[in-house]
């Protein structure tokens, strides 16, 4: 395909499920289950987007809007109720902090299993493994349990695994709030970095600034539609009402 991303008219709802009284729900059954307990929220609506080669785009938009379960699409970590979503290249990113780890292996099997998850090879596990561990700062720490370490240990590792796997395609979530500034600072010139080396990225991020900084496309969502698609600073304006 020659787009890195093609959306086409997918739908996603989910149900919310309201807690009642135990009165209410013994009503509820003795009326023979008529009434629904649950409530249906439409989180995306029949959006289509296409993102091309190279492409900078952050997903703006206030909370609810739809911008992780539309980056969740992405990614394949979620899959739309219809319409079809189209990747092409290796996609890997920042969905959830330690999606992947598992937290009774040691960071360095860890290592191993998230690469293996993002579609690298052992042999160019080992060969970016120092790499990985030294981009990391995690050190002496690398053969502990990953249940002990810190969130911000955890991000860390995440991250490093994650753009050491040479993406096509790099999503991040608000990802970038964790984490001490030295290593945000670390992480934002490592994005800068895949972006000036041609890789596509897709970022949501409620740092409006730091958007502005990153990417050069702005996608507004509001209640899981696309409303304005441009330039990011005049999408960012029209978000804060400029």
């Amino acid at each position: 395909m020659t787009t890195a991303i093609e959306i086409r008219n997918i739908n996603k709802q989910f149900v919310l499920r309201h807690t009642r009284s135990l009165k209410e729900a013994l009503v509820w059954l003795l009326r023979g289950r008529k009434g629904d307990l649950s409530k249906k929220f439409h989180a995306l609506r029949d959006l289509s987007i296409d993102v091309e080669h190279g492409e900078t785009v952050a997903l703006l938009g206030l909370n609810g809007s739809g911008k992780s379960t539309l980056l969740k699409h992405i990614s394949g970590v979620m899959l739309p109720d219809s319409g079809t979503v189209r990747t092409g290249g290796r996609v890997a990113g920042l969905i959830e902090v330690g999606a992947g780890f598992h937290p009774d292996l040691s960071g360095r099997d860890n290592v191993f299993l998230n690469g293996a998850i993002l579609g690298m090879t052992e042999t160019q596990i080992k060969e970016k493994f120092d790499s990985i561990v030294e981009f990391a700062e995690i050190g002496e720490f690398i053969d502990t349990e990953v249940k002990f370490y810190s969130s911000g240990m955890y991000l860390r590792l995440a991250f490093s695994v994650a753009v050491h796997t040479d993406p096509d395609v790099f999503l991040v979530d608000e990802i970038l709030a964790v984490g001490d500034e030295p290593f945000q600072k670390k992480c934002l010139a490592k994005i800068k970095e895949l972006a000036a080396a041609g890789k596509t990225l897709v970022v949501v991020s409620h740092d409006l600034d730091l958007v502005a900084h990153v990417c050069e496309r702005g996608v507004l969502l509001e209640h899981g539609r696309v409303i304005m698609d441009g330039p990011v600073g005049d999408v960012i304006s029209r978000l804060r009402g400029n």
